[in-house]
């Protein structure tokens, strides 16, 4: 069996829907993060690979954490991050939660409700903003923004991408009570263009993932380390304005994704407005306890 490598579909970093490790976060965190996001994306290109059937699926999660955890030496991906979170005394455990995802990937296609999808994420999303957390030292009080930030942001992928995910995988994150409430299938997804029901039914979710993003809304001010700060702060502004597309256009029929210009135009927006405010919190801050 040839390394899982070779079956890389391509995406790289720079591709995804957020950033990951960007220019704000300091250039020594970044090869952890970088080794963290390989391995998952390994792992997430065996779970999504056309071809290869489920069993032959599970067995290469399966020997990707055995690299990670010291059995073999046969995933390089999974040797690279096992060396380096060695070295930098992290836990395995994140990486661990999000195989269980992966294998969720192989074996479940269908989520009944809300509780469910948000489950999910649990696994599929929450490790990841945990993982860079503990990579810049932070306090494990900032878990739960977290976890909301990035099951909003797991459940804005599955919103933008629902179309693809079913006629490609098979796969429907949509939960079907939701579905059912509209008096809708998920053939309903097979369509070039969404029915008014279905766009309903996407918006409908979209205002609760915005409940979500709205609990992460402290995470910025939670967390030590300004250059993340900053980074979260990016992550939420671009989170809004991809929900406020969302239940503006139609995913099965246009474009949805913000563009590369208009994520590069929206960093440096925030950025600014993120970093006076930052400043001005601690400034703010300094002379409130000053004694008169």
């Amino acid at each position: 069996m040839t390394a899982s490598v070779e079956l890389r579909s391509g995406k790289s970093h720079r591709d995804e829907n957020f950033p990951v490790a960007s220019w704000l976060i300091a250039a020594r965190h970044r090869p952890a993060i970088l080794a963290f996001y390989e391995f998952v994306r390994v792992a997430d290109d065996i779970a999504d690979h056309p071809s290869l059937r489920a069993g032959d699926k599970l067995v290469r999660l399966e020997r990707l954490e055995q690299s990670l955890l010291g059995g073999n030496e046969e995933e390089p991906d999974g040797v690279a991050l096992r060396d380096i979170l060695t070295r930098r005394k992290l836990s395995f455990q994140h990486a661990r939660d999000l195989l269980r995802a992966f294998r969720q990937d192989v074996t479940q296609h269908r989520y009944r409700g809300w509780s469910d999808l948000v489950d999910y994420c649990a696994y599929s999303a929450m490790p990841v903003g945990r993982f860079v957390l503990d990579v810049h030292g932070e306090a494990r009080s900032t878990w739960p923004a977290s976890d909301a930030l990035c099951a909003a942001l797991q459940i804005i992928n599955h919103l933008q991408d629902c179309a693809d995910d079913y006629r490609a995988l098979g796969r429907v994150y949509l939960p079907l009570d939701d579905l059912a409430s509209h008096g809708l299938g998920v053939e309903a997804l097979a369509g070039a263009r969404a029915s008014p029901a279905l766009r309903a039914c996407i918006g409908e979710l979209a205002q609760r993932t915005e409940r979500l993003l709205a609990q992460s809304r402290p995470l910025p001010r939670l967390v030590t380390d300004t250059r993340l700060a900053l980074e979260i702060s990016v992550i939420q502004a671009l989170a809004a304005r991809q929900l406020a597309r969302l239940k503006e256009r139609d995913p099965l029929g246009e474009r949805v994704r913000l563009s590369k210009a208009e994520m590069a135009a929206f960093t440096v927006g925030t950025v600014g407005h993120a970093l006076w405010r930052r400043l001005f919190r601690v400034t703010d801050s300094r002379h409130r306890y000053q004694t008169p």
